[in-house]
C-alpha cells in the first residue's frame, strides 16, 4: 500500500436536518435490489426495523436510476418503466432519501419526466422522497458569485471560493460541447459518405456525448423539485436519525475546491491533473462549446447548407478520399479527446458515501476517480474507517480507475474462499462490450479487477440479471 500521509481535517458543513429521535430503534436488515439497467446504475436499499410500529418497519433508500443501454433483445423505455414501478411496488409508496451520485445519463436518466407526465421521473416523484442528497456541483447557489471573504487579502480559500462559479460554468459548457460533439459525429459516420467515421470511434464518441450531454435537464430539475435538496461534499454532515434510525453517513466525496486545494498544491507540476485546469481553461470550454453549437446547428439536417447534395468524396481521386477519411477520423479522435475530459470531469464529481448500521458499513462512490478519491485516501482517520468496509458498490461499473489500490489494498475483509472471517460483499452494475477496450486494458468491467472481486469478496453482478432475465440482484445483510 502506498504510505499514507496524514491531512489535517476539514471543517464539514453544518446540516439543516431535524433533530434526531431519541429512540434506540435499529434496523436488523438490509436488503439491497441492484436493478438490472443495461450499463447503468440503480440499487434500492430496504432498511428492515421489525420493532417498529406497522407503518415504519421498512424505510426506503434509492441510490440512483439512470442507463445508457441495455443488453440485447431488451427495449430500454419498456425496461426503465419496470424497474420503476418495482421500486414503487417494493417501497410501498413512499422513498425516504434519494441519492444521484453525478449528472451522468447513466446514473439520473431514470428521473426524467415527460410532457405528458408518463416517464419514469413521474413514479419516483410520486413516492415524495423527504430528501435527496447531489453533489455540491449541482446546488444552484454554488453557480453564484463568492460573497465571502471580503478582506483585500486574498487567501487560498478566498480564491477557491471564488473559483467555484468559473468552475461551474465550464462544466456546462463541456456539457453544450458533448450534445454538439454527439450530432456531429452522426453526420460524420452517416451511411451517406462512401468511407464514413470507423464505427468504433464513433460509437465511443456517442457513448460519451451521449452520457455527458444535455438530455438530463429534465432530470435534474426532477430531483431538485423531488424533495428537500442537499448539495454535499466531502465531510458534509448529515443527520439521518429522524428517516433512518441507527443509521449514520459519512461523505467522503467530492472535495469542493477549497478542500482541494492542498491536492493542487502537492501536484502542481502535473499538467494532466483536472482540478488544476479547470480554472484555467474557462475561456478554452467556453469557445468550444460556442464552436460546437455552430457544428450542431450545421450538422442537424435540414440545417446543413446543402442537406441534399451528393456526398463530395466520391468526385474525387482515391489518393484524395484517402486524405479526407484520415482527417475525418483526425476529427473523431479530437471529439474523442474532448469528451473523455467531460467524463473524467463528472466522475470527479461524484458523492461518494458510505452508510454505517449495526456495526457494518456499505460504500457506495457512484463513479468517483482517483481525483475524487485522493482527498478522501490522504487523510489517516478515512483509511481506518474504510478498513472495515463490508458491502462495496464496485465504482463506474468496474473500471479501472474507479477502485484505487489504496482502497482495495485497505479494505480488511477481503477473504479467499475457505478462509475464516467476515467476507466482503462487492455487487457492480455493469455491461461488457459498452465502454473501453481488452486491447488496452480500458475495457468495463475490466478483467483484472473482476477476477479479484470473484476470488477475494462474495460478488455479484447485474450481467447475471441479464443473462437469466431477472430485474435484479438481490443481497441481505444481517445486522
Amino acid at each position: 500500500m502506498p504510505k499514507k500521509t496524514a491531512v489535517k481535517k476539514s471543517a464539514a458543513k453544518k446540516s439543516a436536518a431535524k433533530p434526531a429521535s431519541k429512540g434506540k430503534l435499529r434496523p436488523a436488515s438490509l436488503t439491497i435490489r441492484a436493478y438490472q439497467v443495461g450499463f447503468g446504475d440503480c440499487f434500492l436499499l430496504t432498511f428492515k426495523y421489525p420493532k417498529a410500529k406497522a407503518t415504519d418497519k421498512e424505510r426506503h433508500v434509492l441510490v440512483d436510476f439512470g442507463s445508457t443501454g441495455m443488453p440485447k433483445g431488451i427495449e430500454s423505455g419498456e425496461q426503465m418503466m419496470k424497474v420503476a414501478q418495482d421500486i414503487q411496488e417494493r417501497s410501498g409508496g413512499k422513498l425516504h432519501i434519494v441519492v444521484a451520485t453525478h449528472r451522468h445519463k447513466d446514473h439520473i436518466s431514470g428521473f426524467t419526466t415527460k410532457t405528458d407526465g408518463s416517464g419514469t421521473g413521474e413514479v419516483i416523484a410520486a413516492l415524495k422522497p423527504d430528501i435527496v442528497i447531489q453533489p455540491w456541483t449541482e446546488d444552484p447557489k454554488a453557480k453564484e458569485p463568492a460573497t465571502k471573504k471580503k478582506s483585500k487579502k486574498k487567501t487560498q480559500s478566498h480564491k477557491a471560493l471564488a473559483a467555484t462559479p468559473l468552475f461551474i460554468s465550464s462544466l456546462n459548457d463541456m456539457n453544450t460541447l458533448a450534445e454538439a460533439a454527439y450530432a456531429e459525429v452522426m453526420h460524420l459516420s452517416s451511411s451517406k459518405f462512401r468511407v464514413p467515421l470507423d464505427e468504433d470511434l464513433a460509437d465511443q464518441v456517442a457513448f460519451l456525448s451521449d452520457d455527458n450531454g444535455l438530455p438530463n435537464k429534465a432530470a435534474v430539475a426532477n430531483l431538485a423539485e423531488m424533495g428537500t435538496n442537499h448539495y454535499v461534499n466531502y465531510g458534509y454532515e448529515l443527520d439521518l436519525s429522524r428517516l433512518l434510525p441507527g443509521v449514520k453517513a459519512h461523505f467522503l466525496g467530492p472535495p469542493n475546491l477549497e478542500q482541494h486545494a492542498e491536492i493542487q498544491q502537492e501536484r502542481s507540476k502535473d499538467k494532466n491533473e483536472f482540478w488544476m485546469l479547470q480554472g484555467a481553461a474557462r475561456g478554452f470550454w467556453r469557445l468550444q462549446a460556442t464552436t460546437g453549437e455552430l457544428i450542431k446547428d450545421f450538422t442537424s439536417g435540414n440545417d446543413q447548407l446543402f442537406p441534399e447534395a451528393d456526398a463530395y468524396q466520391d468526385f474525387f481521386p482515391a489518393h484524395s478520399r484517402w486524405f479526407i477519411r484520415q482527417l475525418r477520423t483526425l476529427r473523431g479522435q479530437q471529439l474523442q479527446g474532448l469528451v473523455r475530459i467531460l467524463d473524467k470531469a463528472m466522475n470527479n464529481t461524484s458523492v461518494i458515501l458510505l452508510l454505517e448500521a449495526g456495526g457494518k458499513k456499505l460504500l457506495f462512490p457512484g463513479d468517483a476517480q482517483i481525483e475524487n478519491w485522493e482527498y478522501a485516501l490522504k487523510i489517516e482517520d478515512n483509511l481506518q474507517l474504510l478498513e472495515d468496509v463490508h458491502f462495496y458498490k464496485v465504482g463506474h461499473h468496474g473500471s479501472r480507475n474507479a477502485t484505487p489500490r489504496t482502497l482495495w489494498n485497505n479494505f480488511a475483509q477481503k477473504l479467499k474462499e475457505g478462509e475464516q472471517g467476515p467476507r466482503l460483499q462487492t455487487v457492480v452494475s455493469t455491461m461488457k462490450g459498452k465502454h473501453g477496450h481488452a486491447e488496452s486494458h480500458t475495457e468495463v468491467p475490466r478483467a483484472t479487477l473482476v477476477k479479484e472481486l470473484v476470488s477475494l469478496t462474495d460478488y455479484e453482478t447485474t450481467e447475471d440479471a441479464a443473462e437469466n432475465k431477472k430485474l435484479y440482484v438481490e443481497m441481505e445483510i444481517i445486522f
